[in-house]
């Protein structure tokens, strides 16, 4: 008797289409397409797990200089001027603080303008 692949067949495609849920027309019901909705989907879910690191160390950049700015110094040289103080707190944290707990930040960045030489504070 010749053997099909029947049960395994369907249980298959039954895993692509439940991959494929909420996914508009043919991307849904169609099997050929189905599958290349899917393989597409994965490789912008893999690029953009990267792309949103960017994104938010970008912003807790743009938080940081803000914050900094208000109180007379620049990014570049608050990030220089915490290195050279050996303050290692990551850019996540320090945008926190400064939209938080701006006291502390207020501490961070005198000690940041301490660490400078006189001429640029």
């Amino acid at each position: 008797m010749r053997t099909t692949k029947g049960a395994a067949r369907n249980r298959a495609k039954k895993r692509l289409f439940k991959k494929a849920k909420g996914y508009r027309g043919g991307r849904g019901n169609l099997l050929r397409t189905v599958k290349e909705s899917i393989v597409r989907a994965g490789a912008y879910a893999y690029r953009d797990r990267r792309v949103r690191k960017r994104d938010f160390r970008r912003l807790w950049i743009i938080r940081i200089n803000a914050a900094v700015r208000q109180r007379g110094l620049r990014y570049s040289e608050f990030i220089h001027a915490l290195d050279k103080a050996n303050i290692a707190l990551d850019r996540k944290m320090m945008a926190e603080m400064a939209v938080s707990d701006p006291e502390a930040f207020d501490q961070l960045v005198e000690i940041a303008k301490e660490s400078l030489p006189a001429a640029s504070a």
